[in-house]
């Protein structure tokens, strides 16, 4: 089966058939370049349908990603997803060639901390260990000391068996683990205090910030709450981005990955996916047998960034070269190093 009638095999709910001739044919010149350049492609979840159903070799949440981008024996990787996702690829490879098809593929929750915001955090709770959520950039991570995905989270922070923990940035992600491991939490704000004023610590186990994404802050308990009146049976995921009511109100949150798998093994008529639309698209793809409950379709402009057209750019061109200082790449590869490890 050649690549057109391949998608619309796959996609002939999901993208308008009108549409495909282009993207198989884009896709299909993408396909043989990356075979004469010696490249691997790497698809976030996110990705949206036609791209991610055609030209990465690999696909998944940030973990699963991280572990592919460690052990490719490619010379280029070209990341479709955020530039956080490509700087850990570079961090994990730095003799290869590392792509990025849009420069403006940002991500709201790596915006929302610095380098010097968790620097003034450690003199504020000195010898508290950092946990920093992969979704931040290569010099936030270069001061931590682990990484964690949404899929670990909870079992990174479990094996420091420490009383107390910094963990950013994502403030919903944060104290949804605080819950999951049994923590109180505080969150201090962008102008700490001085390192000596420590009372306030004395009563929590976890310090957060306030980091939010632009997606998974806009679902609402009153968005489920709607459809379970209408749709008593729907089971509804929520990512561990979404606030705690709103996990608390699903009957599942877990990372991409996780989503994937549980709806590929839930024994359900019908479904309801908090997160990003387009992966919602490529989970209905691969789900014709059940129903995928559409409440919103709120797509992350920063993964949109990531196209078709622009990926096929980047390898003729070798365009958008991740490059990392060595100094903070070697810092942020023992905090990754570390998440990857505990899995």
């Amino acid at each position: 089966m050649d690549l057109y009638h391949q998608l619309k095999s796959t996609l002939k709910d999901v993208v308008p058939e009108c549409d495909l001739p282009y993207k198989a044919e884009l896709a299909q010149r993408i396909i043989e370049l990356k075979e004469e350049k010696n490249a691997v492609i790497l698809g976030h979840n996110y990705m949206e349908p036609a791209l991610f159903h055609s030209i990465p070799d690999f696909t998944g949440d940030s973990l699963e990603l991280c572990r592919q981008a460690a052990a490719t024996d490619k010379d280029i990787i070209v990341f479709c997803g955020v530039r956080f996702m490509a700087e850990t690829a570079k961090i994990l490879n730095p003799a290869k060639t590392v792509l990025i098809p849009s420069p403006k593929a940002g991500c709201s929750l790596a915006e929302s901390i610095t380098a010097a915001d968790v620097r003034a955090l450690r003199e504020k709770y000195p010898g508290v260990p950092v946990v920093t959520y992969v979704n931040s950039y290569a010099d936030v991570k270069a001061e931590s000391d682990i990484c964690c995905t949404s899929g670990n989270a909870a079992k990174v922070v479990e094996s420091l068996k420490a009383e107390r923990v910094i963990f950013l940035p994502d403030e919903y992600l944060a104290r949804n683990v605080a819950r999951e491991t049994g923590r109180q939490i505080i969150f201090p704000g962008k102008t700490p205090r001085p390192a000596t004023d420590t009372n306030d610590l004395l009563q929590y186990e976890m310090v957060g910030w306030h980091g939010r994404c632009e997606v998974h802050e806009q679902f609402t308990v009153r968005d489920i709450e709607r459809i379970r009146s209408q749709l008593p049976d729907v089971v509804v995921l929520a990512h561990p981005e979404c606030s705690p009511d709103v996990v608390a109100a699903s009957d599942f949150s877990g990372s991409t990955s996780a989503m994937v798998r549980y709806v590929r093994e839930i024994d359900a008529p019908r479904y309801l996916l908090l997160t990003e639309c387009s992966m919602g698209d490529n989970i209905a793809a691969e789900n014709p047998d059940r129903e995928m409950v559409r409440l919103c379709s709120i797509r992350c402009p920063h993964m949109n960034e990531i196209t078709l057209e622009d990926t096929l750019a980047a390898l003729e061109q070798t365009r958008y070269v991740v490059e990392l200082d060595e100094d903070i790449r070697m810092r942020a590869l023992q905090a990754v190093e570390r998440m990857i490890a505990i899995g």
